[in-house]
């Protein structure tokens, strides 16, 4: 027999589906190159002095030069055109759903000491894009003190034309639960359905379709780092969010001589930058700062295979850094269908006081044991402390049903932003949604002290272990 070897055409990519016709780079982190024509890319340098086919190349970094091996990143394009090449800046009116500040000082925030929770955010009914649909919920810090992040609902019927978004205030997540986006970034393009997350690193320019008409999301948008895989510990090399599993798009670029319209955000402020040329004409590009999609169904879930829980921190699929050393600025959280085989264990979320502030949103299914219907498209949020857990009828059943193991969650994806951080709430989040509501804590009314019903068995025990009775 006669041996035969085989060798790979090109490096790893995700082949197109019906739902998504693009192709994709695999990996989180590491350094990509990609072009749309061959042989775009120089060899064996980064600055040539004259690129093929008169292509300009631009640099963009996403750290300070000088920053660590590990933290420092950057990406260089081989474009039609720079970004210098454009007509100027004008301020844009403020957009008073959108929120950036959200320091005490600042009257348009309050915080609130109890749970609050909103139904899904109605889809305006006039044309509306993804930038005009923005509305602020919560956050913390400010982008121009590098430290914090914002809560965002995305609510849009229409898209983007001629017109392209830059946040030079920090990297956008973006999660939508109704609607694909169709995202067109300098780096390529990448097609996003209800399920998966896809980042938008600072400094990006990216315009947003609509193929299935009006879509709804989540946003998370964090001021100074940037998101990180977290750390597996005694897990190993992997489980979780797999580095493999994350997406970033192949070099796409067209030509378009016409006008176009760039909107940025900086400070808090929009402005408006006109340009004879299209954004997305970038032929070639290479390095670590590019934007990245996520399938969160195929999150890798890990949890007690014997007794007692694991902390919530083990669903975690990113992480950011905060200042302080060890603490991370936000957590990023899946709750998805899963085994629960704990045995001799209350098994529901036990009753618990955190640190950390905790914000749900409901990407597809149903989450049981609140006071109000959790539908896909709602919000929940904790303050840090905030006393919360299941209801009564939900411990009785935990505490007295047949323990087998349990298929949870089935056809349920929630997603948690958690922060160190304490979250002040926007004005439109509290006036102007017509969706919030307290939580009733009549939910709780039937968790009473049933140890009083146990008074005799206690004082028993007390009197056999030689010591006196309870005098009630």
């Amino acid at each position: 027999m006669t041996s035969t070897t085989i060798s790979a055409q090109t490096g790893t990519t995700r082949a197109p589906t019906k739902e998504d016709p693009y192709q994709y780079a695999l990996g989180f982190g590491n350094r990509f190159e990609t072009e749309a024509l061959p042989g775009v890319l120089p060899y064996a340098q980064i600055h040539p002095q004259k690129v093929k086919y008169g292509l300009y190349h631009e640099g963009m970094t996403g750290s300070p030069f000088t920053a660590t091996r590990f933290q420092n990143t950057n990406a260089m394009m081989y474009r039609l055109r720079p970004s210098v090449a454009h007509q100027g800046f004008t301020d844009l009116p403020d957009n008073p759903d959108v929120e950036s500040s959200f320091l005490p000082l600042n009257p348009r925030v309050k915080v609130s000491p109890t749970q609050l929770a909103w139904r899904p955010l109605d889809i305006p009914t006039e044309p509306t894009d993804f930038v005009g649909g923005l509305k602020t919920i919560a956050g913390a810090g400010d982008p121009t003190l590098r430290e914090g992040l914002a809560i965002h609902m995305y609510l849009a019927n229409t898209s983007m034309g001629k017109k392209a978004f830059c946040n030079n205030d920090g990297d956008m997540l973006m999660m939508p639960q109704q609607g694909r986006l169709d995202i067109q970034t300098e780096f390529g393009k990448m097609m996003v359905k209800p399920g998966e997350l896809v980042v938008i690193q600072r400094g990006m320019k990216y315009k947003v379709l609509l193929p299935d008409g009006p879509s709804r999301g989540y946003v998370q948008e964090l001021f100074g780092a940037h998101y990180e895989l977290p750390d597996l510990g005694p897990l190993g090399g992997h489980g979780l969010a797999n580095a493999r599993d994350f997406e970033v798009p192949l070099a796409c670029f067209e030509i378009d001589q016409s006008p176009w319209e760039i909107v940025y955000k900086i400070g808090g402020k929009f402005f408006s930058c006109s340009q004879g040329h299209t954004p997305f004409d970038v032929v070639a590009w290479h390095g670590n700062y590019v934007p990245y999609k996520y399938d969160m169904s195929k999150f890798i879930f890990v949890g007690s295979i014997s007794r007692d829980h694991i902390d919530p921190s083990c669903f975690c699929m990113l992480t950011a850094r905060s200042k302080a050393s060890g603490i991370p600025l936000t957590d990023v959280l899946i709750f998805g269908e899963r085994w629960d085989v704990a045995e001799k264990t209350f098994r529901p979320p036990y009753f618990h006081r955190n640190s950390s502030t905790e914000f749900l949103g409901l990407i597809m299914g149903e989450y049981g044991g609140r006071a109000d219907t959790f539908l896909p498209g709602s919000m929940s949020h904790e303050t840090v402390f905030c006393p919360h857990g299941v209801s009564n009828e939900v411990r009785q059943q935990a505490i007295q049903g047949d323990q087998k193991p349990e298929k949870i969650h089935t056809g349920t994806m929630m997603v948690m932003f958690e922060s160190s951080m304490i979250f002040t709430l926007t004005d439109y989040a509290l006036n102007r949604t017509g969706k919030i509501h307290e939580h009733d804590p009549k939910m709780w009314d039937g968790l009473s002290a049933d140890f009083m019903k146990h008074l005799d068995e206690v004082n028993a025990d007390l009197v056999a272990s030689g010591r006196e009775a309870l005098g009630v």
